[in-house]
């Protein structure tokens, strides 16, 4: 087949992109490199079947010709992390909504035979059961989250009105090698492990009991393969882990340490877990990697974390002062 992965050269797009060439498809990559790194795609640089493109996809006007004669597109292209979203709103909105809109255009131009689309499960905000299924109200809580659920909106209207067909997959806490090191205050894998090369103390929010669906990438890739291989359309689908697991658990298997506690943040759940029974319906899909062999795995790959940022508990509270601001009044 011939594919074309927005965002090819970012944390989950890379392992997307060898996993298709693995499996004998043509991949075009389109990205901006505005979070991905060529890096990621060093393992399958040289493949034959491979053709990078440094584009970006809200530029609707220099997209066309990468679609021609395209049997699938995996839209992965766009913006992430909580506080800079809630900083710069336009550009959240630029990447993830027009972004999106210009994708499936494209594609829909193009006659492309399968749309997936990377969607998020902070769209369920604080949710009210779980583990929490594809029916739970949305209800984001910060830029991101809207701009991607919006984004998902998008594709599912451009399946039922255009009959394009689509698949939305809501990811829960993708972890797994690559995952990005720059950037605002981010993910919970990447700021413990650069700690725990710098020796410094674990920056654990609460008292750490707050719980986690922590889903490996590559069984994050398997949902996204599954999906354009199917002849389902139309569906949205959770991606997890099939368990949750406390922050307090994540410290243990990063081998203990020191731990320095730090508020609990507006607008986060306390526990994210997802219902997988539909994706395993639908697809046949089940989650392989434990959280215990995922972290074995990240620690054999942890030098990828040697130059990110080492946060503490003051450069975390001067990088997150927007998002009490604003989320605070929110959820007052």
């Amino acid at each position: 087949m011939r594919i074309v992965v927005t965002g090819g050269a970012g944390f989950i797009g890379s392992h997307l992109v060898e996993r298709l060439l693995g499996e004998g498809d043509e991949v075009t990559v389109l990205d901006n490199l505005s979070n991905g790194r060529l890096d990621n795609l060093s393992p399958v640089a040289s493949h034959p079947a491979l053709k990078f493109e440094q584009v970006d996809v809200s530029d609707h006007g220099g997209l066309g010709s990468f679609f021609a004669g395209v049997d699938g597109v995996f839209h992965l292209a766009g913006l992430a992390d909580i506080v800079p979203s809630i900083k710069k709103p336009l550009d959240y909105h630029q990447a993830n909504v027009n972004g999106t809109i210009s994708v499936l255009e494209a594609a829909r131009t193009a006659g492309v035979g399968k749309f997936i689309y990377a969607a998020s499960s902070s769209c369920y905000g604080i949710p009210d059961s779980y583990p929490t299924p594809e029916t739970a109200e949305a209800r984001p809580q910060y830029p991101y989250a809207l701009t991607k659920y919006l984004g998902e909106q998008l594709v599912l209207h451009w399946g039922q009105v255009y009959g394009l067909p689509v698949s939305s997959l809501r990811l829960f806490n993708v972890y797994g090698p690559r995952s990005r090191t720059s950037g605002a205050y981010g993910a919970v894998f990447g700021v413990f492990l650069a700690q725990k090369l710098a020796g410094k103390p674990f920056t654990v929010v609460g008292d750490g009991t707050q719980t986690r669906d922590f889903t490996y990438v590559s069984d994050v890739v398997d949902a996204f393969v599954r999906a354009a291989r199917s002849s389902v359309s139309g569906s949205t689908l959770n991606v997890g882990s099939g368990q949750t697991y406390s922050i307090n658990r994540l410290v243990q298997l990063l081998g203990d340490g020191e731990i320095a506690y730090i508020p609990k943040r507006p607008g986060e759940p306390d526990c994210t877990f997802a219902d997988t029974r539909e994706i395993g319906k639908e697809l046949g899909w089940t989650p392989k990697v434990s959280l215990e062999a995922g972290v074995a795995l990240m620690l054999d790959h942890i030098d990828h974390w040697r130059d990110a940022p080492v946060w503490d508990p003051t450069s975390i509270s001067v990088a997150t002062r927007e998002w009490f601001t604003h989320l605070t009044k929110a959820t007052d």
